[in-house]
């Protein structure tokens, strides 16, 4: 309403120049005097302006004639389009002024204006390859999804645009939660063009989700022929896909397969601990226990892990505990004073019964309030004949006390209580990293891995009743695990 008057009273104060100019040109004197032939002719100054306008005119028309005259010159000497390409020129004009009109419109978060003229485009240019385009992106922007997919179907009918169309519309099937479909149209996508790193991103995670390792694995190859990997970053990936690949080969039973890969894994990526245990395991199940504490040395090297102390522990089952402490010494002299050697250390001495060098051990430990730390302590007070009263202290404390490190997602923060190739809330492949989250939302399995270490001596020489209540730190839904120290002992049920 305001637009409309804004205009009718623009229109008013046009006319009234116009007028007062007329009045005025029509009272000033002078003029302009032509001679033609012997003729004079005066033109008043009102008079000279509608002739200089009429001279204008003219001219114009003088030049469309000529332009016709040409393409019919054209059309005469065998050019059969040029005089349907001479009156087609204002269409065209007009076609593109309503494109580019559209494309403001789209870049301006205006949809449903820009659809207007996506449409007044096609009507003058007849070009869908133009205007479905941005038909389709003005229709997602307006949240119009079934114009969208329309315009999206008729781009892949064309040759040029039918990447454009496959992309858009499974861009709306990831939107939609549909990755079974997504991953078949990137699959396409990817086919027309291998070299584009948008659709091999997606494809990637795609066939990550699905568990194609060995589809993400070509798809790797083809992110670093393209130049859009780096080759150092391409090697941890294809080593979490090797490892990903061996993992689901072993619930196979495929066990010289999936010891192939696991090694393939840990020669790409030697600081990946599952990579490393899995392969240790590997050679250990192939009966080569020097390579597999070669692997494992070099993993302890980069980050110690209790997977890679268990995996250790596994090459020699039947060795007794204070062997077992002497032969850990090949790990345990790599990083002294990291916390993770410390404990493994205490864990070591407590089986063997050494309690007071483990007191020693993890003298400074308690400070940093890690709840394996508080656990293993009243370990070594129930070893040295402690009351009940100061093991449960101990207890106390570590049920209050951050779990330590453990499996973190870097892109969502969310806790894992394994290792994963892809992380099971946000999606994201390969950004799980073993540290102390901000937040602890789950119990910790390697602390839970000590409770036999408490337990299993009380329960043979005393009563179910002078057992501390250890059982309040297992969450429902965690299984306990056996320690690693002592999962291997004589005579034990790992179990």
């Amino acid at each position: 309403m305001l637009w409309s008057l804004i205009k009718i009273l623009a229109f008013v104060a046009l006319i009234a120049v116009l007028a007062e100019g007329a009045g005025h040109l029509m009272e000033s004197s002078g003029g302009i005097q032509i001679t033609v032939a012997g003729t004079e002719y005066t033109l008043a100054p009102l008079q000279s302006v509608i002739a200089g306008l009429a001279l204008l005119v003219v001219v114009w028309v003088i030049l469309k004639l000529l332009s016709l005259l040409v393409a019919t010159l054209r059309f005469l000497n065998g050019d059969e389009t040029a005089i349907s390409r001479y009156f087609d020129k204002n269409r065209e004009r007009r076609g593109y002024q309503a494109l580019a009109d559209g494309l403001m419109a789209l870049a301006s978060g205006e949809g449903r204006l820009a659809m207007s003229k996506a449409a007044k485009a096609e009507k003058y240019l007849g070009k869908p390859e133009l205007t479905n385009l941005l038909t389709a992106q003005a229709a997602e922007l307006a949240g119009d999804t079934q114009k969208a997919t329309e315009a999206y179907r008729m781009l892949i009918a064309t040759n040029a645009t039918r990447f454009v169309g496959v992309r858009g519309i499974m861009k709306q099937k990831l939107a939609a939660g549909e990755s079974d479909t997504a991953r078949k149209l990137a699959e396409k996508a990817h086919a027309m063009k291998p070299k584009h790193p948008e659709i091999q991103d997606v494809l990637l995670r795609l066939q990550a989700q699905a568990q194609d390792w060995a589809g993400a694995r070509n798809t790797l190859s083809a992110k670093l022929k393209s130049g859009s990997l780096p080759r150092d970053v391409y090697r941890r990936r294809d080593a979490v896909l090797a490892l990903s690949e061996a993992r689901d080969i072993v619930d196979e039973g495929k066990s010289v397969e999936s010891r192939e890969k696991a090694i393939e894994a840990n020669r790409q990526s030697p600081d990946l601990v599952p990579a490393a245990a899995l392969a240790a395991r590997g050679y250990i199940d192939a009966g080569k226990p020097r390579l597999a504490t070669r692997v494992l040395k070099k993993a302890w090297e980069a980050q110690p892990h209790p997977d890679l102390a268990a995996a250790f522990a596994a090459i020699v089952p039947d060795e007794t505990p204070e062997q077992r402490v002497k032969r850990f010494e090949v790990l345990t002299r790599i990083h002294p004073e990291h916390v993770e050697t410390r404990l493994v250390q205490a864990e070591l001495l407590i089986v063997a019964a050494d309690f007071p060098e483990a007191r020693r051990v993890l003298g400074g430990l308690t400070d940093k309030g890690d709840a394996r730390a508080f656990t293993l302590m009243a370990a070594v007070e129930r070893g040295e004949g402690g009351s009940d009263a100061v093991v449960q202290g101990w207890l106390a404390k570590a049920l209050g006390a951050a779990r330590g490190p453990q499996w973190v997602c870097d892109n969502c923060q969310s806790i894992h209580r394994e290792w994963v190739p892809v992380c099971t809330r946000c999606d994201s492949f390969d950004t799980l990293s073993w540290k102390t989250p901000e937040t602890a939302e789950i119990a910790s399995a390697t602390g839970v891995s000590m409770l036999p270490l408490i337990v299993g001596p009380v329960a043979k020489d005393a009563k179910s009743d002078d057992i501390p209540e250890v059982e309040l730190i297992v969450s429902d839904d965690q299984e306990a695990k056996t320690t690693v120290m002592n999962s291997d002992k004589p005579g034990t049920d790992p179990k």
